[in-house]
């Protein structure tokens, strides 16, 4: 007889819900639990979901034996540390959406406790559920390109889509958008490794909003020598029809991958709202009986993955070095300088200077905001 599992969502704003649903309609789930700090939406997941409990504090979840895993989706980012800790501390498997951590020592208490406990644990990046990514790692494993010589991402997010993310959380186009790319071009090259970031920064929209770079443009280097490129950013115009545009360039010596991620592919023009690219969007969306994109078939990995006592696709030490090469691009982005991996004390000084730094930077932006809103 097929094994079941009681499953909770901690936070169902936009992704969570999508993983609600998700295991709303999953036959592996015998109960689902759901937890939301807005009683609107709380109310809204409750309608769409079924689940046998819904509740305004996340400790009913953790305090629930009866809930084997839980995925953690809540925002801002800052709240993942604390939540997952808790849910890890009470035997939980945990996927927590990226980024694992805000501190180096949240990350590795987080992993400490998953081994502790010998619970499983591991980041939502998502991308690695994009068939053409999936294709990419198939053609580098079977030979097909040869060595690798070099790989390069340009993905970029609508001013709109930035202006959400920025706002609520003070972290980079790097560390929120190249955090996908990182991890998916080491996931492609591995056993090869970052030890040298160099990256850029240029400003614009988005200063205004969180003091935020509107792209970063990272070269990585591999301790094979290949070379990476990663841009991200989050500044395209309010009209631009789609949510998010991914370009990826692969080369080796016996050939060459181009993937063409901008979503171009679905072109619908109404008289109403003009040009738009449905399905556009990182996570993708349910269409009726099939969900169009990534977070569905993630969500679904990592249940059958503690279902089948079997590793997930992505480990939490994986994520931490993710972690260390955005920080090191945004270090190396303040001073203008390569940063080598793994990170020096003196990387770490300088970085813990750059974040307090960047907090006095967001008292007097938010400051200065208040006292435009005073009469």
């Amino acid at each position: 007889m097929a094994r079941h599992m009681e499953v909770a969502v901690i936070g169902t704003g936009w992704c969570g819900g999508i993983r609600a649903e998700t295991l709303a309609r999953s036959a592996l789930v015998d109960r689902l639990h759901i937890a939301e700090i807005r009683p609107d939406r709380l109310a809204e997941m409750k309608a769409l979901t079924n689940p046998a409990t819904a509740t305004l504090d996340y400790q009913q979840i953790v305090a629930n034996p009866a809930i084997e895993v839980v995925y953690i989706s809540t925002t801002p980012e800052p709240t993942h540390y604390t939540i997952a800790r808790d849910c890890l501390k009470a035997g939980k498997h945990v996927l927590l959406e990226k980024p694992i951590a805000m501190e180096f020592w949240q990350a590795d208490e987080l992993i400490g406790l998953s081994k502790q406990n010998n619970v499983k644990f591991t980041i939502g990046y998502s991308q690695r559920f994009n068939p053409k990514v999936a294709y990419a790692k198939k053609k580098i494993a079977d030979g097909s390109l040869g060595r690798i010589v070099s790989v390069m991402v340009s993905r970029h997010l609508s001013r709109s889509l930035g202006q959400k993310i920025a706002a609520r959380v003070r972290m980079s186009p790097a560390a929120m958008e190249s955090t996908h790319d990182l991890d998916l071009v080491f996931w492609l090259l591995e056993p090869a490794k970052p030890i040298k970031v160099y990256s850029q920064g240029g400003y614009g929209y988005m200063q205004a909003v969180n003091g935020s770079y509107d792209v970063m443009w990272s070269n990585v280097t591999m301790d094979d020598g290949t070379l990476v490129v990663i841009g991200g950013g989050w500044n395209l115009p309010p009209s631009y029809p789609n949510f998010c545009a991914t370009w990826i360039e692969i080369t080796g010596t016996e050939g060459s991958l181009f993937l063409d991620d901008t979503h171009r592919d679905h072109w619908m023009n109404t008289v109403k709202d003009g040009t738009t690219y449905p399905m556009s969007t990182m996570p993708g969306e349910q269409v009726d009986h099939v969900f169009a994109g990534q977070m569905g078939p993630e969500t679904i990995h990592f249940l059958e993955s503690v279902l089948m006592d079997r590793a997930p696709m992505v480990s939490p030490e994986h994520a931490r070095m993710v972690m260390s090469a955005y920080t090191a691009a945004d270090l190396s982005a303040a001073t203008g300088d390569p940063v080598e991996l793994p990170l020096s004390n003196a990387s770490l000084s300088a970085i813990a200077d750059m974040k307090a730094a960047d907090l006095v930077a967001a008292d007097l932006m938010a400051a200065g905001k208040m006292a435009a809103l005073a009469p």
